[in-house]
């Protein structure tokens, strides 16, 4: 079985490239063996490998998950999610850099980004209560200072889970609104990386639905940041105990 695997971040960092032909020799493969396999056979990426999650055809793969000729496959490291569904629920707007849901309420883009729109898609006439979360680009983390930031996403992916944020907040508090914003490549200090909008009908539900995005993205959503420093770099991941992004 040949297989074609997309890597991110540090994985295709270490490894050299961000798209790895692979081929199995046996009849039968779940997402755990190939995820050993690989271990195994790329063994100065193998601690990296085993903590990723295997990503089938955009989702996130159960352990017995069968691999199918053809499925489109990735590795997805530990994200970061802008601390600070398939490509036919995408379009490709005016700009080959920005990328957005058909509804237009998730979007990720190599542009700077603009408070003032994306809050603008969740005000509705019959919500009395909105509130915009911004993440922006900290210079001092102790007394290591950060140059910039640089954000890789997982494109079709990361639009997919962020719709599926939005759908689980509606289940949560029917009648909330969400709309989320994400920039990729080199974001500057004191500069916009991600926004997350919510309107409701009443305030508490805005408070709530908002902390619940924020929390949601940086465990789903496959996107990841370097921190650029005066003296090197480092791409963060997950910060918040084992990572599980199947965990509800």
């Amino acid at each position: 079985m040949k297989l074609t695997i997309q890597l991110f971040a540090g994985i295709a960092e270490r490894l050299g490239t961000s798209l790895l032909e692979y081929e199995y020799s046996e009849s039968t493969l779940t997402a755990a063996h190939l995820k050993e396999s690989l271990a195994l056979a790329y063994p100065e990426a193998a601690s990296q490998i085993r903590t990723s999650f295997l990503a089938v055809n955009q989702q996130y793969a159960p352990a017995d998950t069968i691999i199918e000729t053809g499925d489109e496959l990735a590795l997805i490291p530990p994200v970061s999610g802008g601390d600070g569904t398939g490509d036919s629920d995408t379009e490709h707007r005016s700009s080959p850099s920005e990328h957005r849901t058909q509804d237009g309420l998730y979007m990720i883009t190599k542009s700077p980004l603009s408070v003032e729109a994306t809050t603008a898609l969740v005000i509705t006439a019959n919500h009395g209560a909105a509130l915009t979360f911004v993440g922006t680009t900290r210079e001092m983390t102790g007394e290591q200072r950060t140059v910039h930031l640089e954000y890789e996403a997982y494109v079709p992916m990361a639009l997919s889970q962020m719709a599926a944020i939005g759908s689980e907040i509606s289940e949560r508090w029917p009648g909330v609104r969400c709309a989320i914003s994400h920039r990729i490549g080199q974001v500057d200090v004191a500069e916009i990386s991600v926004v997350i909008a919510v309107s409701s009908p009443h305030r508490s539900d805005c408070y709530d639905a908002s902390r619940y995005a924020i929390e949601r993205l940086k465990q789903t959503v496959p996107i990841w940041k370097k921190e650029i420093w005066e003296d090197g770099s480092e791409w963060k991941g997950h910060q918040l105990g084992p990572w599980n992004p199947m965990e509800n």
